[in-house]
């Protein structure tokens, strides 16, 4: 276990902070510093995005009194060094594992932390409500402070927020813009440009070149976000001034580990567990996958079909890397569109070029798009444009916890008209899907991939109606049928086996491939059996698996259908092999939920009335 050094353990909080001598801190950001490379190398999480704000928030305690003053981060992947100084030392080397601290801001954690959402750009809007609400309880003086990066001023929520802000300067609020020229990759787009104009210009730039006193914000900077004393003197005449303020810190993302400094890709954004002496993934470790992550061979896919087709395009929200486009980027640079953390644009930009005879392919976290529900039903889906979606990250993530758990899109997407979701069991039906929703010309598509190394391929049995059937149990009644969504289907074919081999329950395992529209052999398949049971790791509620039981509803098959998926809940951070479990998805967990099942039709005495034949239905 890595030791807190003597002179952080002794900030005990922020009045601890507050009481150190000047002449301390210089040393203290050392120690910090120190203290991230060895715990977050050994346990894997957000590095350079700390790395680069130590100084900034040392200054940030020293001049605000939290709690009393609020200070907000914008993606708590900035705020370890804030958890460090207000009394998480010990409990850190336990960070993003079971149990332990949330790699995020985390309100159950402390009282300092005020926002827990970290998807970029939203932290002005909760400045500007959190200073109204101050101004109405006659509390002004609690100052309101967000801290958010130039790459997330790419979204267009911050610039709602500001409009907002800046409108009413009665109200103070303190915009801290640590920039450090990138999100991911570097920051692009016209709003950089102004940003380099900004620190090439130096303190005072004129009135006319400045876009945030265009806004009605009083602009201070730019200051060196690592010099404590000048950012001090910065945090404390905005403080004084009493109006809208934005405090333009300059930073060097992964300051002071060389390796992050001059990793090109993203600076360390975000590690693994890597040797802090090296910088790399030492020998110890479990390696990788020999054929790799789901991204990985989606990115060499999709890179293969755009040689293949001139007409292929492909758009993300600043995730050029994480989500597997820059291979295509490379090849073909006037092909990849990187819009900047915004989803919203994404999306409906994408409809343009679908418009303008390309086929878009829109690669996204799935948490993400959520962001941009409304964009894919009425600026893509109304307009039945061929766009795909690869949503990356889909169902349980990991250790990255509640936001960033990609448990939603299914839900949402199978509401939009039109839209055919497709979820992946192994790479070589990813392979097989993407080349199938590129092709399509008659509305949207979607894939779901999971952050997972890939494993073996599981071949079909055979392909009826659309459908791949997995298992068949050939010496045994067809008791149950299992029906799964993407990568859930190993876990259901093992379960099978077990089942038939230790239970004497016979079964079947199907994959259909596209989730939505609903196969109607789905239907029919369920009828045959006496129970059914979906498996997706997507949230039960208005999943697949309930579209399953409306059909089979409507269609007035008896047989059950029970849905297994993930809880409506937001689910903490833990190792995804553990969080699957948990929620029955494993072989064990659905084995458990066949045999509840089947306890719960003996009881009640329920038995499937139909029976499909030839087309039509006849009792049984």
């Amino acid at each position: 276990m890595t030791h807190v050094p003597p002179l952080l353990a002794s900030v005990t909080g922020p009045e601890a902070l507050r009481a150190l001598p000047v002449e301390a801190l210089e040393a203290l950001a050392e120690d910090i510093r120190r203290y991230l490379v060895a715990t977050v190398c050994a346990s894997g999480g957000h590095l350079g995005p700390s790395l680069g704000v130590v100084e900034l928030t040392i200054a940030l305690h020293r001049v605000f009194h939290s709690p009393r003053d609020s200070v907000l981060f914008d993606i708590g992947h900035q705020a370890h060094v804030h958890k460090l100084l207000t009394g998480r030392q010990e409990g850190f080397a336990q960070l993003r594992r079971a149990g332990g601290l949330s790699g995020y801001c985390c309100r159950a954690e402390s009282e300092h932390d005020v926002i827990e959402n970290s998807h970029a750009s939203t932290a002005l809007s909760y400045a500007d409500g959190l200073a109204k609400a101050r101004a109405l309880a006659g509390e002004g003086e609690r100052a309101v402070v967000a801290v958010i990066g130039d790459g997330a001023l790419t979204g267009g929520m911050a610039w709602e927020a500001l409009d907002n802000i800046g409108a009413a300067p009665q109200r103070p609020v303190v915009v801290v813009l640590n920039d450090n020229g990138r999100s991911y990759a570097p920051t692009g787009g016209a709003l950089a440009a102004h940003l380099a104009g900004l620190r090439a210009s130096g303190p005072h730039p004129a009135a006319q070149d400045d876009l945030f006193a265009a806004h009605g914000l009083t602009y201070l900077g730019p200051v060196d976000g690592h010099d404590l004393p000048a950012l001090e003197e910065a945090l404390r005449t905005a403080r004084a001034l009493a109006r809208p303020v934005i405090v333009h810190a300059v930073t060097v993302k992964g300051k002071g580990y060389p390796f992050a400094e001059a990793d090109e890709a993203d600076c360390f954004h975000a590690v693994g567990v890597i040797d802090p002496v090296t910088g790399r993934t030492p020998v110890t470790a479990t390696p990788p996958q020999p054929s790799g992550t789901w991204t990985d061979v989606f990115a060499q896919e999709l890179l293969t079909l755009a040689d293949e087709r001139p007409d292929l395009v492909a758009v993300t929200a600043s995730m050029l890397r994480p989500t597997g486009l820059h291979p295509m980027a490379v090849a073909h640079p006037d092909r990849v569109f990187d819009v900047g953390i915004a989803e919203q644009h994404a999306v409906t930009s994408a409809a343009g070029l679908a418009m303008g005879g390309l086929h878009p392919v829109v690669a996204l976290y799935a948490t993400f798009l959520n962001r941009a529900f409304d964009q894919v039903l009425m600026d893509v889906a109304l307009h039945r444009l061929p766009v795909t979606f690869v949503l990356d990250r889909a169902g349980i993530t990991g250790p990255d916890g509640p936001s960033h758990h990609g448990m939603w899109d299914t839900t949402l997407l199978t509401l939009v008209p039109g839209l055919r979701l497709a979820a992946p069991r192994d790479t070589t039906r990813l392979k097989e899907l993407l080349r199938e929703a590129v092709a399509t010309d008659d509305g949207p598509t979607a894939l779901r991939l999971p952050k997972a190394a890939t494993g073996p391929d599981l071949d079909a049995l055979v392909r009826m109606d659309g459908l791949d059937i997995l298992h068949r149990s050939s010496s045994r009644p067809l008791d149950v049928l299992l029906v799964t969504a993407g990568p859930t289907a190993a876990a259901a074919v093992e379960a099978a086996r077990r089942l038939e081999g230790e239970e004497g329950i016979g079964s079947t395992v199907v994959d259909p491939r596209w989730l939505t529209p609903l196969n109607p052999a789905l239907v029919h398949l369920s009828a045959r059996h006496h129970l059914a049971i979906t498996v997706e790791d997507n949230t039960r509620t208005g999943g697949f698996g309930s579209h399953l039981a409306q059909a089979c509803a409507d269609a007035a098959v008896t047989a059950p259908v029970r849905c297994l998926g993930l809880p409506r809940a937001f689910i903490p951070h833990g190792t995804r092999t553990a969080l699957l479990a948990e929620a029955g998805l494993d072989a064990d967990g659905i084995i458990t939920a066949v045999l509840h099942a089947r306890t719960d039709l003996a009881t009640y005495d329920i038995t499937p009335l139909t029976h499909p034949v030839n087309g039509r239905r006849r009792p049984r």
